[in-house]
């Protein structure tokens, strides 16, 4: 009964993922997306090369956009990546907000209608 079992240890090089904040700020775009009408779901994938946040404008279609972060690419284009839904790289960057300025802009457009 008073045995507790070790949660297992990620190998080395294990899972990537967000950081609070900037799972914060992408939680905090996603939420004025969805009030302005224009996504309905999300998803996370946390795998051994890339994190990904995915924003849908529906849930049984591929993603509007993609947000990446890749730490190999940290040294070279930047680790974060704004993909759209075709596949296309939209903007890429080494911080998270000029990355994810072009939806912010969007959703301002949205709104000034």
């Amino acid at each position: 009964m008073g045995r507790v079992t070790p949660f297992p240890v990620p190998a080395r090089g294990g899972q990537i993922g967000f950081e609070r904040a900037e799972l914060m700020r992408i939680l905090d775009l996603y939420g004025r997306m969805v009030a302005a009408g224009q996504w309905r779901d999300y998803a996370i994938e946390l795998g051994r090369d890339a994190a990904v946040f995915a924003a849908f404008r529906r849930a049984a279609e591929r993603p509007e956009f993609r947000i990446e972060k890749r730490p190999a690419l940290r040294q070279r284009q930047g680790q974060w990546a704004l993909i759209g839904e075709g596949g296309a790289v939209l903007k890429r960057g080494h911080e998270l907000g000029p990355v994810l300025a072009p939806v912010e802009r969007r959703l301002l457009k949205l709104v000034a209608e």
